[in-house]
Formats: structure tokens, C-alpha cells, sequence
């Protein structure tokens, strides 16, 4: 034992030396495997918020972009692609034609009266106004027997840019005491009279000022081209926005003040819409509809326009139609959120004291079986959707299938209706009528849409809507409650889910 601790003595720097070369290696070995995994990473600073790695530089390298475009156009299929992209619009190149031939104007359940002429909004975007009095109109021509006739969207289009204007304000003065750079005032500031609105918002306007004949008040230039009316607007009510929250933080002001500038700024709004749309007629003052029925009998009508709306809740008028329209209201698809619950928008609306903005949030088998009832009961319906996503205006088709992105840029855009909603990629942004369903083995298909933009689009005005494309989509449909279970009767009765202005559950059609 003596002799091994006498040797152990002799040879310990020998093997200290041994021993730390073999701990350099192993601690090399782990560096390297280490920068090798957070290559594959990015790392954020805390406190600056500035992204970098710890292995690459996090600017963009000319050299990298040299390299993808060479490996890019090695491909032959890339450069038949480039050839093709730089002479034509992208749509059309990727167009699948083929996948889109069952795409068909025939449904085997159709409303036997779909409403004629087709309309069209122009250059505006009143969509929702047309989407309305384009299901309000089937039940006066079933009443008054008429082979055409459109109601006035001009008239509902004048009032709501007033009653905009005065919500606006009312919300204005409402939020005076939180910061001009707060989310919810710049959000009120962002739109304060959009041209867009909603089911409930186009409810207001008919209970409050009434229908009428679209001949009596036809569009104006400036209806249907209203950005220029929008942007004064826009500016004036800004501009009124600021003084009412200087008026409202001088502790020395009246409220009689605040009154008499308010005042005066909507009489100011009002001069704007009267000289750029024209003097509408009153809501309870008579006018007179002289038309001809559907077997050209003359017929002269004398009425103010809300006794022409009150015509749609009259006893007859319901059981021709089965349904009440006073008394439709909003299904939504809002994946995010709990199914069956009544939900809102904060501070979403056009007209104070009115009827709020509610939606009941189901799936979408509740939503197709409430309208596919609809439809078979004759019944339009009002529905909401992002029609800019893989839809053509020119063929009318409206299919997940139309467009081929993968094959001209090989890549995947396959985030869900949920995601889409939490990104901000989709919205609510047309509003459209729903005629007609083609219903196989009792599921649907395919669905005819009567849309706003003149017989050039699609065909003849209508467009076909896969289902497919409504799962991913649509987003509401409005129905008579007799067309859904009780379940969902009874959500209407519950305190709704609030969400805030600026939720894409907000969105204006």
C-alpha cells in the first residue's frame, strides 16, 4: 500500500494533464453540439426586442438571396412559372378550371321567388344595405303581385350616415376622459361613418324611417360613388371629435355648450348628406307608388314609408312567409369562441337607443340547417362572408379549389377559420342573399348567392358558393327563429359575450 501511494505522488501532474485535455475535449464537444441546436432557433432580446442569433447575423444577406434565386430557377417548372407571372395576372395563371367543373347553377331547393331586377352598388360599399331590402323586397312583391321592383337603398343609406354621425359623436363624449392614443378612441376615430354595417344596424334603420319604392329616391352620383362623401365625412367628424373632448376637459364648460356644438355639428353633417345624396323623403309623410302589377294592371299606392315597412309584420304578410321579418336575427361561426352563447361588439352600432348588435355563435351544421330551412320555407337569406378569398368575380365561383397557390409558389396557406380570425386574415367583408341549395343524402353542397354587383358579375348576377367554401367563410346567416331549436331560441335571452370594437366579430359587411 505504501508502494502505490509513493507512485501515485510521482505520476499526479502527469495525469492531471491527461485528465484536463480530456475535459477541454468533452467541453468542445458539447459547445459545438450546442451552437448546432441554436442554429435552429432565434433568439429575442428582452429588453430592446431586437431579434438575433447567436450564430448567423440577423440581417438579410445579399449573398442568401443570390442563392435562393438560383437554386429557384434551376427548377424548369419555376421559370415556366416566371414566364407565365410576368405576363399575366396571377389569378388566371392558377385558376383550377378542372377541379371547379361541378361548380353548377342547378339546386334541387330554390325560393320560388328570388326578387328581380339583379342590383348593384357600384362603387360603394352599402352591400349590406343591398343584401336587405334585397329579402325585405320578396315579401312586398309577393304582397302587391310584381314581377320587378327594387326597394330604395339610397333613402336606409342616407339615415344611416346621419345616425353614424351622431353615434359617433355620443361615443365621443362618452370616452372623453380616456387618452386620445387609447385603442378604443383611436378605433372610433378609424371609421367614424363607414359605408359598411350590419343585420341589426339595417333593423334600426326600417324601424325608425321605414322602406321605400327605389324609384321615389334613386341613387345619386354620390351614392354610388360614395368614397367622396366618405372622406368629408371622415375629416369633419375627426375634426368635431377633437372639440368635443377639449369642450368636455375645461372644467369651466356647460353642458348647455356641449349641447349647442353638438347640435350644430350634425346639422353640418346633415348639409353635407342633403346636397350629396338629396333631400330624402320623411318617414312619416304619405307618398305616392304608381306601378304596374305582374299581369300589367295599374296600381297607385299611398303610403309613408314606415306604414310600407309595417306592411312586412302585418298578419298576412306572415303566414305568406311563414316567418316575421322584425323578428330575424344573426347565427355566426366564430370558431374561438364557445359555441351556443350570445355575444356583442363594444360600442358597435348606428343608432342611439336602438337595437345592439348581437349574434348567437354556432357551428356550422346549426348554421346550414337554419338556412337550408329557410330556403325550403321560400325564404331569402341575409348571410356574411369574405368574399375575397378564392372567389372570381367574373365566373361567379366561390370554391377553396379555385386557386392553386402551391403549384405556382410551393407553399402551404393552410391556417383554419380560427386562426385566420386571430391573425386578422379574415373578416366579415360582403354582405349577400342566399336563393337556392343543392342538398344530396341530406347534406349540402353547393349554394346560390344572389350578389350586389350588377349582372356582369357572375352569371347574371348570381354566384355559386361550394360548401366547402361556406365552412371556411361564412361567417353569419340571418333566420327567422322558427327555423332553430329552442336551445338557440333560449341563447337569445342571456347576457351576451362582450367583445371589443376593434374584434374582427366587429367588421362592417
Amino acid at each position: 500500500m505504501g508502494n502505490s501511494q509513493s507512485s501515485s505522488r510521482v505520476n499526479e501532474p502527469a495525469v492531471e494533464e491527461i485528465l484536463a485535455r480530456q475535459l477541454a475535449n468533452l467541453r468542445t464537444g458539447d459547445k459545438i453540439r450546442q451552437l448546432e441546436v441554436e442554429k435552429e432557433y432565434i433568439h429575442v432580446d428582452a429588453e430592446k426586442g431586437i431579434p438575433h442569433t447567436y450564430s448567423a447575423d440577423p440581417t438579410l444577406s445579399v449573398k442568401a438571396a443570390e442563392s435562393w434565386e438560383k437554386e429557384l430557377l434551376a427548377d424548369p417548372k419555376n421559370r415556366l412559372a416566371l414566364n407565365a407571372l410576368l405576363s399575366n395576372d396571377l389569378r388566371s395563371v392558377i385558376t383550377n378550371k378542372v377541379a371547379t367543373l361541378t361548380d353548377t347553377q342547378t339546386f334541387n331547393v330554390k325560393i320560388p321567388l328570388e326578387g328581380s331586377p339583379v342590383t348593384n352598388q357600384r362603387s360603394s360599399g352599402r352591400c349590406w344595405l343591398f343584401a336587405t331590402t334585397n329579402v325585405l323586397r320578396v315579401a312586398i312583391m309577393k304582397k302587391y303581385n310584381l314581377k320587378e321592383f327594387e326597394l330604395s337603398q339610397s333613402y336606409l343609406f342616407f339615415w344611416d350616415k346621419l345616425e353614424k354621425a351622431n353615434w359617433f359623436l355620443e361615443q365621443i363624449i362618452d370616452t372623453a376622459g380616456e387618452d386620445l392614443d387609447s385603442r378604443i378612441v383611436q378605433e372610433l376615430l378609424g371609421a367614424p361613418v363607414n359605408d359598411g354595417g350590419q343585420w341589426d344596424m339595417a333593423a334600426n334603420l326600417v324601424a325608425k324611417y321605414g322602406l321605400l319604392p327605389q324609384k321615389l329616391y334613386p341613387d345619386s352620383y354620390n351614392a354610388m360613388n360614395s368614397s367622396s362623401l366618405g372622406s368629408i365625412l371622415t375629416t369633419k367628424l375627426r375634426e368635431d371629435g377633437l372639440i368635443l373632448r377639449q369642450m368636455l376637459n375645461n372644467p369651466s364648460m356647460k353642458k348647455s355648450s356641449l349641447v349647442a356644438a353638438k347640435a350644430k355639428m350634425m346639422q353640418e353633417v346633415h348639409a353635407v348628406l342633403t346636397l350629396m345624396l338629396g333631400p330624402p323623403p320623411k318617414p312619416d309623410e304619405k307618398f305616392t307608388w304608381e306601378h304596374y302589377d305582374a299581369n300589367d294592371k295599374y296600381h297607385k299606392v299611398v303610403k309613408t314609408p314606415l306604414e310600407l315597412a309595417s306592411d312586412l309584420s302585418s298578419p298576412s304578410i306572415v303566414r305568406a312567409l311563414n316567418a316575421n321579418v322584425s323578428e330575424l336575427f344573426s347565427l355566426v361561426n366564430d370558431p374561438r369562441n364557445k359555441y351556443n352563447q350570445l355575444m356583442t361588439v363594444e360600442r358597435l352600432g348606428n343608432v342611439v337607443g336602438g337595437r345592439p348588435v348581437t349574434y348567437v355563435n354556432v357551428d356550422m351544421t346549426t348554421m346550414k340547417k337554419a338556412a337550408i330551412a329557410m330556403l325550403r320555407a321560400g325564404l331569402p337569406v341575409f348571410f356574411g362572408s369574405d368574399v375575397g378569398k378564392f372567389s372570381n368575380s367574373s365566373s361567379g365561383i366561390m370554391d377553396p379549389a379555385l386557386y392553386d397557390y402551391g403549384l405556382a409558389f410551393n407553399i402551404n396557406l393552410g391556417m383554419s377559420k380560427s386562426q385566420r380570425l386571430k391573425v386578422r386574415e379574415s373578416a366579415m367583408t360582403h354582405a349577400m342573399v342566399l336563393t337556392a341549395v343543392q342538398v344530396e343524402d341530406g347534406k349540402s353542397v353547393r349554394w346560390r348567392v344572389m350578389n350586389s354587383w350588377g349582372e356582369s358579375a357572375g352569371e347574371k348576377g348570381y354566384f355559386v358558393m361550394t360548401d366547402e367554401w361556406m365552412d371556411e367563410f361564412v361567417y353569419q346567416v340571418v333566420v327567422d327563429p322558427g327555423f332553430v331549436g329552442k336551445e338557440i331560441k333560449d341563447v337569445l335571452k342571456t347576457e351576451p359575450l362582450v367583445l371589443p370594437l376593434w374584434d374582427p366579430m366587429g367588421a362592417l359587411a
